[in-house]
Order: structure tokens, then C-alpha cells, then sequence
């Protein structure tokens, strides 16, 4: 049947090819096919209606956004952001997206904690569904200052500033480093006490900041920040440091991907320390905070002795995307920390997570692809156009950073 590298098979077709016949085959379904309404117990569901009460219920969602009690305006963010995470509303929004971004950037100038964190998070989802095009620009602009304002705000809900995100690279970096390197040990070595939601905010920060690292040379950061932050894995919080440790991995990473010789310095001294972490059994700390840590620092310890990282394969529909890299999983992560249960849903239609993944334009299946098993020869056609794809992206990334240096 060939492999994953396209070896052509007995037919003298390659992969390339009946893979397409595969897809051209699952691309038959006309756009007019009703759906199934779980909530019915799996009756057929007319797609215009469904559509139409969707609708409905989101127009009332954003006028409940002006509304003057804030019970009222949370419960509609609360709302929006289920709808944003497990629905595609692309058209629906088009032509309501500057009043949706007006509400939020209300609610996150006026709000309480509270709101302002849900407004936060709404706005991610908003960005992730009005995609990369213009649209999406736009509404980075009109969010981007408040955003930026509440993070650095020392005043501000720690539930709204950990929510919070903006989009400006040098500016937003320059914004979350004023964040978590406020977890960073003092002239004397020592790392400062924290107090109530500290740890929840810097690691939110790390992790922001680590995802928009991937989008820059790792070289010019790797030098200032990896000695503090394995200095940060003596913090007293377990999520905390699982966020260094990550943090860690991926920085050396992507120095490996633009220097192949690339070495930290006092590596040595950071492999210790990850070995103690990875086989922590302190009877202090809570047994499933002992297990996590463990698990994520063996991984990080393999990949900084051996390059070696556990690949792990998310399934949604007929396809998969391979994590296969800390880069990879920052970004994944990303995407699942703002939509939650509807990120599988989003990589199977979402064009702007399709584009990030390399996956694709949307498969659309037929009732019949719907109901039955994919075979094994099926599954392997579509293994090995993900295969070939995440290698083209991972080739293109490394030429694009070395292209920076």
C-alpha cells in the first residue's frame, strides 16, 4: 500500500494521488444536506431552521451585552463563548462584528474582574472566528489598547489580566516579559514570595509570551531569559513550573531548529534539576500535582538529553494532526485553552486553524462517509498526507526563522 514518504503501490498510483481520489470522493455532499439534532435524539433537523434559532439566540446574546445589569451581561458572555467555541458563525458576524467588538471592549473598560476576564476570553474566540483576513485585523485594533492596558495594570482583577490578550509581537512581548519576570529571582538568588493568583498570572503570561516566541528568532531570547527561568523551577506552585519547564523546552527548541550545535550553557545544571522534578515523590504536594509534574518533566528531561518528544496524534473526523514538537503543542494548546471542548470541531471547518495545522481547506463528508467506518487503507492515505504536510510546515517555519537571522 506504500508508506508514509509516498512509495508508490501495486496499482502504480502513489499516496499523492489516491489519497485525492479519497477526498474527491468524500467531497460529494451538497451544501443544502440536512443535520442531526443531538438534542432530538438523532432526528433529522431542517439546516436552515437549526441555523435560524442559532442566529436568534446569539441577536439576543449581544443585546444582552448593552444591558445594564451585570449579571445579565455576564450570562451573555458566558453564552457567546460556548456558541464561538463549538460553532462556526463566519457570515453571522461579518456584518455584527464592530458592534460585537464595541460590547467587549465595554465590558472590559467598565466591567468588574469577572466580566472583564469573560470579555477577554471572548474576544480570543471572536479573533479566532473572524480568521487572518481583514476582518480580523480590524478587530485586533479596536481591542488590542484596552487589552494591553488592563495587563499591565497592576490594579486590575488577576482573573482579567491572566485572560487577557493582545497581538502587537514586539508590544505584547514586551508586555507579558513585565508580567511573569516578576516571578524572577532577586539579585541575591532569591525567588519572591507570591502572593494569592500570582502563580496563575505569570504562568498564563510564560505561556502567552511562549506562543508568540514561536513566531520569532529563538536565538536573540533563549540568551536573556533561559537562566532566570530554570532559576523559576524552584517555585513553590506546581502549574508554575510544569509552565517554566515547557516554557524551557520549547526555547531550546527552537535554538536547535535554527543551530543545530545550539547547546544552553549550564546544561548540566538544568538536567538535574529536571531529573528531580520528573522523580519529585514529596509527600506534601498533592498526589495528582506529584503525577503531573513527573509526567511533564520527564518529557521535557528527554527532549533537553535526547531531543527525544512523545508525539501524540489528536483525531477529529476522518483526519489527525501529529504533535510532534513543543512548538506544535504550544500552539495546539493554545487553541484548546480558548476553545475548550470545540477545538476538534474548529480544526475540522475552522479555515484559520486548518491554515496553522497545514491541513487544508474543509473536507466535507457525505452522509454515507458519515455513517460508516474509514477503512485502514483510508486512515493510512490520510496518516501520510498529514505526515507529508506538518513536514512541509516545520521545513517552511525553519527557513522563515533562519531567513530572520
Amino acid at each position: 500500500t506504500g508508506g508514509r514518504n509516498g512509495v508508490k503501490g501495486e496499482s502504480g498510483a502513489s499516496d499523492d494521488e489516491l489519497a485525492s481520489d479519497v477526498l474527491s470522493h468524500y467531497s460529494s455532499a451538497s451544501e443544502s444536506a440536512s443535520v442531526v439534532d443531538e438534542a432530538t435524539g438523532g432526528e433529522p433537523v431542517d439546516e436552515q431552521t437549526a441555523q435560524e434559532e442559532t442566529e436568534d439566540k446569539l441577536k439576543q446574546c449581544i443585546d444582552n451585552l448593552m444591558d445594564k445589569s451585570a449579571k445579565t451581561r455576564l450570562a451573555a458572555l458566558d453564552s457567546l463563548g460556548g456558541a464561538f467555541s463549538s460553532k462556526l458563525v463566519y457570515d453571522f458576524l461579518l456584518e455584527r462584528r464592530l458592534t460585537v467588538s464595541d460590547c467587549l471592549e465595554r465590558s472590559l473598560r467598565k466591567g468588574g474582574g469577572e466580566e472583564q476576564a469573560a470579555a477577554a476570553t471572548v474576544c480570543a474566540q471572536l479573533c479566532v472566528q473572524l480568521g487572518g483576513g481583514d476582518e480580523g485585523e480590524e478587530g485586533f485594533k479596536i481591542l488590542r489598547p484596552v487589552l494591553s492596558a488592563i495587563m499591565i495594570d497592576g490594579c486590575a482583577s488577576v482573573a482579567a489580566r491572566q485572560s487577557v490578550s493582545v497581538t502587537d509581537l514586539v508590544k505584547s512581548m514586551s508586555h507579558l516579559e513585565s508580567v511573569f519576570t516578576m516571578s524572577y529571582p532577586n539579585r541575591e538568588g532569591t525567588l519572591p514570595t507570591p502572593n494569592a493568583g500570582t502563580p496563575g498570572l505569570h504562568g498564563a503570561a510564560l505561556h502567552a509570551w511562549a506562543l508568540l516566541v514561536t513566531l520569532c528568532p529563538a536565538s536573540r531570547l533563549t540568551v536573556l531569559h533561559l537562566p532566570k527561568l530554570q532559576a523559576c523551577l524552584e517555585s513553590s506552585d506546581v502549574n508554575y513550573r510544569i509552565a517554566v519547564g515547557e516554557t524551557i523546552a520549547l526555547l531550546v527548541e527552537l535554538g536547535r531548529d535554527i543551530d543545530r550545535e545550539f547547546e544552553f550553557e549550564d546544561s548540566d545544571t538544568l538536567c538535574e534539576s529536571l531529573k528531580g522534578l520528573a522523580t519529585d515523590g514529596n509527600k506534601h504536594r498533592a498526589k495528582n500535582d506529584r503525577r503531573k509534574q513527573r509526567t511533564i518533566f520527564r518529557e521535557v528531561l528527554h527532549y533537553i538529553e535526547n531531543e527525544d518528544f512523545s508525539e501524540e496524534k489528536i483525531r477529529f473526523g476522518v483526519e489527525g494532526i501529529y504533535i510532534d514538537s513543543w512548538m506544535r503543542r504550544r500552539v495546539y494548546d493554545a487553541f484548546k485553552e480558548v476553545l475548550e471542548s470545540g477545538v476538534r470541531h474548529h480544526l475540522q471547518f475552522n479555515p484559520l486553524l486548518r491554515d496553522i495545522f497545514g491541513l487544508g481547506p474543509p473536507l466535507i463528508l457525505d452522509s454515507s462517509v458519515k455513517s460508516s467506518k474509514i477503512s485502514r487503507f483510508e486512515k493510512h492515505l490520510f496518516n501520510s498526507a498529514a505526515f507529508k504536510a506538518r513536514t512541509k510546515l516545520r521545513n517552511k517555519v525553519r527557513d522563515k526563522r533562519a531567513d530572520v537571522m
